[in-house]
């Protein structure tokens, strides 16, 4: 086994580093261990949008990344410690259980007193708290298995981040599943890092993989490999919202102008279809405007350009470019 500790906190990075990985070490089992300054990942199948909050998002400069994994939504900072297994899956019956590679967290933490303990079928629990998600793949013959351990994560960010409108989006994509969830620090009364609960769970895996097992570090090779494939990929609009299955999106406001309504279909992160109403008055047909936006991305700083490509007013009356650009968000 290979015990892979990252040089990076970048959420692009280190989710790259999960595919790269995969491909360049196909019979090699793999324990990756990394820390992510403040992300959102979201799971394979998931609609992006619907999952996080994008002023919130966006005004922070909080990095959205979609993992190869299904499953739900996690947000990731300094204070979460995220561990990936690799291994050759060995069965479907393999690919259901949760329990090996959990396993190693749990004991560590009832080593140190803490009553951690697997529930359900993927998730970490303390005191009826949720401290760790997991999430698996599959391909090539090979299983990965990743997770989440808070330990001490900023909570009030987590829960804005993470704050969405249910009504806004209709679409057949998985939905995350919101739990009470808690920081482990507090189990800790003479403290514990990020760094330290790391070691520690290093020092477990060695000492229950006791023969060809290697710390390795990622060469100049690899981390220039993870990068271009961070950048071509991972960092891009098209992988992390435009991978989005297709949704209706619905918003309505009050403005000066009046009351508007907007309707979307969105395909793969591109409007197919819009339909705006409302008790604005217009000088122009709406219907313009409808065809203007049919085949933009859904993207805000997209919407910004075409609606500032019009005269809105001729459209809404007396209104601005950020009031209906709210609409789209």
């Amino acid at each position: 086994m290979l015990i892979i500790d990252s040089p990076s906190n970048n959420a692009y990075f280190n989710i790259a580093s999960e595919e790269y990985l995969l491909k360049q070490y196909p019979n090699e089992e793999i324990f990756l261990l990394y820390v992510n300054a403040p992300s959102i990942i979201v799971g394979r199948f998931q609609n992006t949008l619907a999952e996080i909050n994008l002023d919130y998002v966006t005004q922070n400069q909080i990095k959205v990344v979609r993992r190869m994994s299904g499953g739900g939504a996690v947000y990731h900072d300094l204070g979460n410690l995220n561990f990936s297994f690799h291994t050759p899956l060995a069965g479907d019956d393999d690919f259901s259980d949760f329990s090996k590679f959990t396993q190693p967290v749990v004991d560590l933490l009832n080593g140190l007193d803490v009553p951690a303990r697997l529930e359900g079928r993927n998730d970490l629990l303390v005191d009826g708290k949720k401290f760790s998600g997991n999430a698996k793949l599959a391909r090539n013959g090979k299983m990965i298995q990743h997770g989440t351990i808070l330990l001490d994560s900023e909570m009030s960010v987590l829960s804005e981040a993470l704050k969405i409108n249910p009504l806004k989006f209709r679409d057949k994509a998985v939905k995350s599943a919101r739990a009470r969830v808690t920081n482990l620090i507090d189990y800790f009364p003479g403290g514990m890092t990020v760094e330290e609960f790391k070691q520690l769970l290093i020092n477990q895996i060695l000492q229950e993989n006791e023969t060809n097992t290697i710390i390795h570090q990622l060469n100049p090779v690899e981390v220039a490999k993870i990068e271009a494939l961070a950048a071509e990929k991972y960092s891009t609009w098209d992988w992390n919202f435009g991978g989005s299955p297709a949704y209706n999106f619905n918003k309505a406001i009050k403005v000066p102008a009046g009351f508007i309504e907007l309707h979307l279909d969105v395909k793969k992160g591109v409007i197919q279809q819009t339909k705006i109403f409302g008790d604005f008055f217009a000088s122009r047909a709406i219907e313009e405007l409808e065809e203007k936006l049919n085949g933009q991305l859904h993207e805000t700083e997209h919407i910004r350009q075409v609606l500032s490509s019009v005269k809105l007013t001729d459209y809404f009356g007396n209104v601005t470019v950020d009031e209906i650009l709210e609409l789209f968000k």
